[in-house]
């Protein structure tokens, strides 16, 4: 098997540069649209990993009602060691589905380019044991996680949004931030900016760090195609120091 269920939760928030990434890793790609109507998959019998993405919906009521089988899927595939990573929307849900608290963030939306600060747990975590201590993200949310799940393992962080990655289980991680986005993408989000920001600073800040955001979550995602795939082992040890 070599197939990943991708969940695509929004129509403007598709897999883009991550399903690039992760084709390019050699996982094929099923992509679900239940906001076209399409049904969710009891199980993911026949899936190698599985990917839920974002959107412009809240993981609290009033949501979608398929977001309690996206849920229920969150919560087999974490059981069960199926590799996740669960993005923007996807990472609320993640936390939701595992007794987490979403609310509507008091500190305001987080749009645009940003750095996370990645937390001591990630030293022996599978895929963040090599993402650089303040790798860029792109950020673009009004909610957060405010609540982390029992047994989360908190891997990166910043100070107004304490909850930016973490991990369920072995092999689950969600994050708050977006990696899959390229500048079409953000241009589009842009057109429906909060008042009081520049679409225009927004879109050209955000395809300025385009780069420095493949070279760190490029070879993130190929980590995870190579676990999903069976040829990354699960690591629970720390890097050797190197240099004197």
């Amino acid at each position: 098997m070599t197939t990943a269920l991708v969940i695509e939760n929004d129509p403007t928030d598709d897999a883009r540069r991550l399903g690039e990434w992760l084709t390019e890793a050699g996982l094929a790609l099923s992509v679900v649209r239940p906001h076209a109507g399409d049904p969710l998959p009891a199980d993911l019998e026949g899936f190698v990993a599985l990917v839920v993405l974002g959107g412009e919906q809240s993981a609290y009521p009033p949501r979608p009602d398929w977001f309690d089988g996206v849920e229920a899927l969150l919560r087999k595939a974490t059981r069960n060691g199926v590799p996740t990573l669960a993005i923007c929307l996807g990472a609320q849900l993640m936390a939701t589905a595992h007794g987490g608290t979403v609310e509507r963030s008091s500190a305001g939306p987080e749009i645009g380019p940003a750095l996370v600060g990645r937390r001591d747990a990630a030293e022996t975590d599978t895929l963040f044991r090599y993402v650089p201590l303040a790798p860029d993200v792109l950020q673009w949310h009004i909610d957060e996680i405010t609540e982390l799940p029992a047994g989360a393992v908190l891997l990166a962080a910043s100070t107004r949004y304490p909850h930016q990655a973490f991990r369920m289980g072995e092999r689950a991680w969600a994050l708050q931030f977006h990696i899959e986005c390229d500048t079409p993408m953000i241009a589009d989000w842009a057109t429906s900016l909060p008042e009081g920001w520049d679409p225009d600073e927004v879109v050209a800040a955000c395809d300025a760090v385009m780069v420095d955001v493949e070279e760190v979550w490029q070879p993130f995602a190929a980590r995870f195609a190579a676990l999903a795939l069976g040829e990354l082992g699960d690591v629970r040890r720390p890097l050797p120091l190197l240099g004197r």
